[in-house]
């Protein structure tokens, strides 16, 4: 026996492997909410069209310039009020898949063992740098499927939905716009076939995204289930 042996530091015993976190109810929700953002939006568009159609007042645009500001009409003020529930479920449904978004990235440095290519930070802050905005959130999401699922091959939902996503935020309507509603409303008068394929870009985005939710989802939903599986033979009746 030798006694002069070294016995391991700390640093080379390695620490236990964290827990897969549920991921299925979050994905569940964020579909649901991504289905409910994008029949907002459709709603959007139906008032849209309805403004068109209708056609501007002989009083011009709801802003009138240089801080003045008519009175709005009916379908105007209604336009408002499907703007601000349409922007209220937008906003539920970003919560929702950025917990979503930081769930599955938790789990796929658990899978993989490395740590995720974009820290923490750029979660959040890479949805709004100019620039970083057209690439980072892709990116997150594309690295999560293929650290979970190395070998396969990325979802083609994955770069539709990107696609779409960018159309719709290039295009000055998509759910980061910076017009307000009245703007949104002489756009509907003057411009109507623009604004509403902005508006179809988007609302497809929102469909592309419940596929890539549920791909993802799907995958790190097989790790977790088989890890429940292994657990199970390995209890009392397994032994």
């Amino acid at each position: 026996m030798n006694d002069h042996t070294t016995p391991p530091t700390p640093d080379a015993v390695p620490g236990p492997t964290p827990a897969l976190r549920r991921v299925h109810g979050i994905g569940r929700i964020t579909v649901a909410l991504l289905a409910l953002a994008g029949v907002a939006w459709a709603a959007r568009a139906v008032w849209e069209i309805r403004l068109a159609v209708t056609g501007e007042p002989a009083s011009g645009p709801p802003d009138q310039g240089e801080g003045v500001h008519r009175p709005l009409t009916s379908l105007e003020n209604s336009y408002h009020l499907v703007g601000d529930v349409g922007a209220a479920t937008a906003l539920i449904c970003a919560i929702a898949f950025l917990l979503w978004l930081d769930t599955v990235r938790d789990n796929a440095r658990t899978l993989s063992g490395r740590p995720p290519r974009y820290l923490g930070f750029w979660l959040y802050a890479g949805w709004v740098i100019p620039v970083a905005n057209l690439w980072i959130p892709r990116g997150i999401v594309a690295d999560a499927h293929q650290d979970s699922a190395p070998g396969e091959r990325l979802p083609r939902s994955v770069n539709v939905w990107w696609g779409l996503w960018l159309i719709g935020l290039i295009s000055g309507v998509g759910l980061m716009y910076a017009d307000d509603a009245d703007d949104i409303i002489a756009r509907a008068y003057s411009e109507p076939w623009m604004l509403l394929a902005s508006d179809a870009a988007v609302i497809a985005a929102a469909v592309a995204g419940t596929f890539v939710v549920r791909a993802v989802t799907a995958v790190q939903q097989r790790h977790i289930d088989g890890d429940v599986r292994h657990g199970e033979a390995s209890g009392p009746a397994g032994a």
